[in-house]
Order: structure tokens, then C-alpha cells, then sequence
């Protein structure tokens, strides 16, 4: 197996190389000449870390970390009967700001098939929740949120599936959300589950709209991330910049995914 022209081996080593740097610049996300909206992506594998803890706290303590302005979390609930919200959203919200972005849906769950939009400042103007098919329960929130009262952008919150054939099937369905590469800013925050790029790729699917994106940044495993399976993509060159994992101590044993980070530029 190929990736970006070079071996996995090759691939591996150069993740392995850049990992002190990203170490370095994930303690600091108010980096120095960087400014904007910062956003987030991460999934929280059900708040269970590599060292099989389950420990919602230390979940809490990286998005603390973070210091999002947006982010979308991934398996934030149990995946099966009620689907229980894990995390303590009230105390989150106290301690950083963030709220959820308001869902229908029944159950106990803080989201949408474990899908849970948060956000600091602005107001909400249209939600969606979106079933993705496949063998698997996958969804997507959509939401519209304008900030600051005139920077309206609206936000698709994904996880797609194991499965490359529901992955691309799930890239259509998010497309069709999109009437056009025209159309009001919008970013795809989520665990993609893709690591392949090229025609088998449900990446592929994605790039007549989202276009040339930000090189791929590693995020998994989080102790030693090889595989980019988490993404934010736009569709508007030029207004994601500063694209990186957050890599910290706490961050590598609290889920098996590091956070992925951005600052977006309306």
C-alpha cells in the first residue's frame, strides 16, 4: 500500500520526525501571528483512552486544553441503547464557554450518533441532523451559526464509517447537502476514517467541492499518530490556516485520536 507517492514505511518515519514539532506548537494553539476562529475536531472514543480507562474528566481537561472556539466531537455517547451522553456539558460550559449546538433528538445523548457541536459565542440559525447510510449508524449534524452578528458560517459535523464503500457513499450525502463551490462558506469538521487518498478514496468524492486542502496532519493512534484520519476542510481556499494536532501528554492517553485543530478566517 501507497500513500501521498511514498511507502507506508517512508510515511511512518516522517510522522515519526515531525512529531516533536507538532508536540511543541499543539502547547501554544494562540500561536504567535496566527489569528482567527479556532476550531476543533476530535474524537473522544466514548472518553476511554489507550490506557482503557474510561475517564470523562480527562476528556474535559483536552478540549480545557484546546481552548476552542468551535469544536465537533466524535463518539461523545454510548453507541447503543439510549446512547447516554458521557461528558458533563454543564460543567464543560462553565469552565470554557462552550455550549451545544441545540438537536431534536430523543434519548440521553448530547448529539446526533455521537455527534456533538459546540461552540462559545454566536447564534444558531439552522440545524440539521442528517442519517449517513451504510451498515453502520452514522450521522452528521449541520449547523448555521453566525458570529459576531455578521460571519455566518455553517458547520457539517461527520463521522463517517469503516467501510470504504459506506465512507464514499456518506462523502455523496454530505456533498448533496451543497447546492454549490459557490455557495455560503462552510467547513467538514469530523473523524473521516480515511487514510487513502487517489480514486478509491473518499476523499476523492469530497474534492470537487472542498477543493485542494491543507496537507494531512497524523492523528491516530493518538501515542504514536501514522494515519489522518480526522480532517477540516473547507470549501473556500484560504480560509483555514494553521492546521495541526494537538499534541500533549494528556492528549495521547485520553482517547486513541489526537484533537486536530485550525484557525478559520471569515
Amino acid at each position: 500500500m501507497r500513500m501521498s507517492g511514498r511507502s507506508l514505511p517512508a510515511s511512518m518515519l516522517l510522522s515519526i520526525r515531525d512529531r516533536r514539532m507538532r508536540k511543541a506548537n499543539a502547547l501554544s494553539p494562540k500561536k504567535d501571528g496566527v489569528t482567527g476562529t479556532l476550531v476543533a475536531s476530535y474524537n473522544v472514543h466514548k472518553c476511554i483512552g489507550v490506557d482503557r480507562k474510561f475517564d470523562p474528566d480527562r476528556t474535559s481537561r483536552v478540549i480545557r486544553e484546546i481552548a476552542p472556539d468551535v469544536i465537533a466531537l466524535q463518539e461523545a455517547d454510548n453507541r447503543f441503547g439510549d446512547r447516554v451522553g458521557l461528558l458533563d456539558l454543564h460543567r464543560l460550559e462553565l469552565e470554557t464557554g462552550l455550549v451545544p449546538v441545540p438537536i431534536s433528538a430523543t434519548g440521553k445523548g448530547h448529539g446526533w450518533h455521537g455527534n456533538v457541536l459546540l461552540f462559545k459565542r454566536g447564534v444558531v440559525r439552522d440545524v440539521h441532523q442528517i442519517r449517513l447510510p451504510g451498515l453502520e449508524p452514522r450521522g452528521a449534524v449541520v449547523a448555521e451559526i453566525d458570529f459576531d452578528g455578521n460571519q455566518s458560517l455553517r458547520i457539517i459535523a461527520a463521522h463517517l464509517g469503516l467501510l470504504r464503500r459506506s465512507r464514499s457513499q456518506q462523502a455523496q450525502v454530505v456533498l448533496d447537502l451543497m447546492n454549490s463551490p459557490d455557495e455560503k462558506p462552510t467547513l467538514l469538521l469530523g473523524d473521516l476514517n480515511e487514510w487513502r487518498l487517489g480514486n478509491r478514496s473518499a476523499l476523492n468524492t469530497l474534492h470537487a467541492t472542498f477543493g485542494p486542502q491543507p496537507p494531512a496532519v497524523p492523528t491516530f493512534p493518538s501515542n504514536l499518530p501514522l494515519l489522518a484520519l480526522d480532517r477540516i476542510m473547507a470549501n473556500r481556499h484560504g480560509i483555514i490556516a494553521a492546521v495541526e494536532a494537538h499534541d500533549t501528554p494528556l492528549s495521547r492517553v485520553a482517547s486513541d485520536h489526537l484533537p486536530l485543530t485550525a484557525f478559520v478566517h471569515l
